[in-house]
Formats: structure tokens, sequence, C-alpha cells
């Protein structure tokens, strides 16, 4: 079983920064491919940035060139770097962790969320 802590939420004004952590429980961190969603209210849940066992990242087109995600194998962590914020990204940001049984079969864990709000 995976556990997901999140922080580094919080209140900032539009082209601000901010950094969100994830930290995994269990040995299982290096083999997962990584992601964070967010989700607005009234709006469904978006996969933001994925980064796979070799590094490869992808990026919703809304976010390209202003968010990084990384990962440190050694601490178990994902990151996500949100630079020139806007309040368009104001949201609850979840972390996502996927572990690959076989070709079809995954086991998905979340975080609990953390609110990201952009002020104008």
């Amino acid at each position: 079983q995976v556990q997901l802590v999140e922080s580094g939420g919080g209140l900032v004004q539009a082209g601000g920064s901010l950094r969100l952590s994830c930290r995994a429980s269990g040995s299982i961190f290096s083999v997962s491919t990584l992601a964070w969603y967010r989700q607005a209210p009234g709006k469904q849940r978006e996969l933001v940035a994925t980064i796979d066992r070799g590094g490869t990242t992808d990026y919703v087109d809304s976010v390209k060139g202003r968010f990084t995600i990384s990962r440190d194998n050694a601490k178990n962590t994902v990151y996500l770097q949100m630079n020139s914020l806007k309040p368009e990204d104001t949201a609850v940001y979840y972390c996502n962790l996927r572990i690959t049984i076989s070709d079809n079969l995954h086991n998905n864990y979340w975080g609990q969320g953390t609110q990201v709000t952009v002020s104008s």
C-alpha cells in the first residue's frame, strides 16, 4: 500500500510561483509513473503533468513553459514547480502515483489534495 502526502499549496498573486511536493511511502516509487492533476470547483479533474520512470515529461498545453514536473527517487518525492501563475490555475492539486502490474492492469494512488489559489 502506498500513501502520498502533499504540501506546498497556498495563496499567491498572479505572476507568482509555488512549488508543490508529494512524498510517497514504500519502496515502489522509482518504478512508478507520477502525475499532477487539478480540479477547480464545477470543473472536471484535469491532468496537468506527468513524469515516467525514465524521466520523460508531458504537460497540458495551458501550463507548458510555466510548470515543471520533476522527481527525486532518493527522496520518494515528486515536485511541481509552478511559475507565472494565473488566476485560472486556481484549483485543488492532486498527486497521483501509478504502478503497472501488467500491460493493462494498474494500481493508482492519490494524495489528499492541496489548495492553490491565485489572486488577480
